[in-house]
């Protein structure tokens, strides 16, 4: 690691599409010598860093006792979009907790 002779900030490499030039970050001060430098960067992760990816749905919408006109249980999650006018009530839709069916009422 270099430091700028003129403020003391870190000088660091600045790589364009045809040019490399190492610059001071803070003051723009050029080191006057060709750069020949190579930038590597390692990551390492922890096993605690891992997303692990479940396939498991977690239910957070409420739940009315409408019947599904699919398998005829009684319970499902609701929930409610605005998808004709403003001045109209809103659609809400429904998804049956046992066959995963869904539908709609305009009501």
């Amino acid at each position: 690691m270099e430091f700028c002779p003129k403020c003391g900030a870190i000088i660091v490499p600045k790589i364009g599409k045809k040019t490399k030039t190492i610059s001071c970050a803070n003051c723009g001060y050029r080191i006057k010598q060709k750069p020949s430098f190579v930038l590597k960067e390692k990551v390492k992760r922890e096993k605690k860093d891992e997303i692990e990816v479940v396939d498991k749905r977690i239910d957070t919408l409420p739940k009315t006792d409408e019947e599904c006109p699919k398998c005829k249980h009684k319970g499902a999650y609701y929930w409610t979009v605005q998808t004709r006018a403003g001045d109209e009530s809103e659609t809400r839709f429904f998804e049956c907790e046992k066959c995963k069916h869904r539908w709609r009422s305009y009501t």
